[in-house]
């Protein structure tokens, strides 16, 4: 299989499973949520900075269907990964190499 091959499988996979998998994920909190409930300390957390951002909470801003919007959040997020790390492969990949020197 070539590199490119590959590469393009690697990305369709990527994004039916943020796209379609992860609406069967866990609805159950994470295990910090889980802990806090448990102990009674979950009254005092506070949101975070981001709780208001388009895709906080694994939605996206203006959808109304969960699963069409959980699914726009991880097809969003996964694009956005793939563009930053890609960007930043081809910044270190063209440095030029740092002669040693004698």
């Amino acid at each position: 299989m070539s590199t490119r091959r590959f590469f393009a499988v690697a990305v369709v996979v990527s994004l039916l499973v943020a796209g379609v998998a992860s609406h069967y994920a866990s609805s159950h909190p994470d295990g910090l949520e889980h802990v806090a409930e448990q102990t009674g300390f979950i009254d005092s957390a506070e949101d975070s900075a981001t709780a208001d951002s388009p895709l906080a909470d694994y939605e996206t801003t203006g959808v109304d269907d969960p699963r069409v919007s959980g699914g726009l959040a991880g097809v969003i997020g996964v694009v956005v990964m793939l563009v930053l790390s890609t960007g930043l492969f081809w910044l270190v990949r063209r440095r030029e190499p740092v002669d040693s020197g004698s």
